[in-house]
């Protein structure tokens, strides 16, 4: 096929996903997360890595071929200081992907101008594509505009130590939001324990808890099960049970978690969650996901 029509059979919108609410819609509505300086794919957070990687059911590392600049008319879209690339690329590795992929992929990918308004030399680069099959072999999509970044050997082993995470028999399903939470006030005073139960994509149960003794820190923990049990321990950051929660939580406990509970004990619980907000720290990323 001759790349003009190749890249007539890419035009469509579709092919360029410019919302990532509709990728992320549980995280959209969740904590605000805290945007960083953007310093190109190299200053990529854990979490920006693993929303691209969560999303993507085709992660490969390609070599860029040949690149084709299209006219204003044939892109519709695009953010200002970006230009749409009709890219073609050979792939090198399938880090995901179960229906594998072609040797040849072509895409559309909507670069960053620099402050004179040049495009970045990308033939021949070496970088890892986020995408989708699309509707003819060897055409695949990007599963949002900025879901190409450089291969660095760095870069490619934190991709694949994510999908590792997600794929893991004992990976931490989507948070979706807070259920109940309970309080019980311990005999002295300073003494007490909150539970909080979360939801969840796939109905495992999780909790969070807190427990208070005198004279002692507060010590908070996750349960991935329906029993709290010594075992469980606060989410190392950086892991992907850490992103589930940091970057799905709310800022506070909403009214209807503690609805049944009295003033004082519902006053404790939202101070409980509190501390594991803070806790956690913020979700930073270096792109918008919304």
């Amino acid at each position: 096929m001759k790349p003009a029509t190749l890249i007539r059979s890419l035009l469509s919108p579709c092919l360029i996903l410019a919302a990532n609410s509709a990728i992320f819609p549980a995280s959209a509505q969740q904590r605000p997360v805290i945007a960083q300086p953007a310093g190109g794919a190299g200053g990529l957070t854990y979490a920006d890595i693993v929303d691209l990687a969560d999303a993507a059911p085709m992660v490969a590392v390609v070599r860029i071929r040949n690149i084709i600049a299209l006219k204003p008319d044939q892109a519709t879209g695009v953010a200002p200081g970006h230009k749409r690339l009709f890219v073609e690329a050979d792939v090198t590795s399938l880090i995901r992907g179960e229906a594998g992929i072609s040797p040849l992929v072509t895409y559309l990918y909507d670069v960053r101008l620099d402050a004179r308004g040049k495009m970045p030399k990308l033939k021949k680069a070496h970088v890892i594509l986020f995408a989708r099959p699309a509707a003819r072999p060897g055409e695949v999509q990007l599963i949002a505009p900025d879901a190409q970044i450089p291969a660095t050997p760095v870069q490619i082993d934190r991709v694949k130590s994510v999908l590792s995470a997600l794929v893991a028999p004992n990976t931490p399903p989507r948070i979706l939001g807070l259920g109940d939470a309970f309080h019980v006030a311990g005999t002295i005073a300073g003494e007490g324990e909150t539970q909080i139960f979360l939801r969840t994509e796939n109905g495992d149960p999780v909790s969070l808890s807190v427990l208070r003794r005198p004279g002692q820190p507060p010590r908070w923990a996750v349960a991935l099960g329906e029993i709290v049990d010594e075992a469980a321990r606060a989410p190392e950051p950086g892991t992907l049970l850490w992103y589930r929660l940091a970057c799905s939580l709310p800022p506070a406990l909403p009214p209807r978690a503690v609805r049944t509970l009295a003033v004082a004990d519902a006053e404790a619980a939202r101070a409980d969650y509190r501390l594991v907000i803070d806790a956690l720290g913020p979700c930073e990323r270096t792109r918008a996901t919304s």
